[in-house]
Parts: structure tokens; C-alpha cells; sequence
């Protein structure tokens, strides 16, 4: 049972191949081929040149910024190494005075139970 109306049929005539492929038409349309895979090629190694070129962009930028953050970071290492060795100093003069205070103590105590 075919369901095809007239109006199909009538494109479908239309679409019908052409009946003969010639050796000049192969050749035409190898050429037309080869001539657009070449506009391709070109295109491809423009845009490939242009990704290229900011990918170099992009990782000069990046290296110029990491060597300004490694800067900072040394600066802040300098100011914290200068920190701890005050803290350092500030703990070790406390834990003496601690150290002195406990021996006038015992001092004291002995000197107490001695009298």
C-alpha cells in the first residue's frame, strides 16, 4: 500500500540522479573538493597560529604574576621569621624570669626552715 501523495512524487521526480557522471565532472569535483579541504587547511593554521600565540600570551601573564606572588610571599616570610624570633626571644626571657622566680622561692623556703 503506498501512501505517497502527488505532491511527493512530483519532488521525488525532481530529485532524481543524473544518469551520467563524465570523467570532467569526477575531475571538477575533485577539484572543488581539494580546493575547499585546502580553504580548510588554511583556515585551521590561522586559527591554530592565533590559539597558539595566546596560549604564549596567556603563559608570559601567568609567569610575570607567580613571580610578583612568590615576591610577596618572600616578603611576608622575612616579616614572619622576624615576628617569631621576637616571640622566641619574648617566651625564652619569660621562661627565665619563671625559672629565676622559682629558685628565689626555694631560696627563700630554704633559708626559712634553715633559721
Amino acid at each position: 500500500m503506498l501512501l505517497q501523495t502527488k505532491g511527493c512524487a512530483r519532488i521525488m521526480h525532481v530529485m532524481e540522479p543524473k544518469e551520467k557522471w563524465t570523467d570532467d565532472r569526477l575531475d571538477d569535483l575533485a577539484t572543488k573538493v581539494d580546493a575547499g579541504f585546502a580553504r580548510a587547511d588554511e583556515k585551521m593554521d590561522a586559527g591554530f597560529a592565533r590559539v597558539d600565540g595566546d596560549i604564549r600570551e596567556l603563559k608570559n601573564e601567568m609567569n610575570e604574576r607567580f613571580e610578583k606572588v612568590e615576591g610577596k610571599i618572600e616578603g611576608l616570610d622575612s616579616k614572619f621569621d622576624k615576628k617569631f624570633d621576637g616571640l622566641n626571644n619574648t617566651l625564652l626571657g619569660s621562661a627565665v624570669s619563671i625559672v629565676v622566680t622559682l629558685l628565689v622561692c626555694c631560696a627563700t623556703l630554704i633559708g626559712i626552715a634553715v633559721l
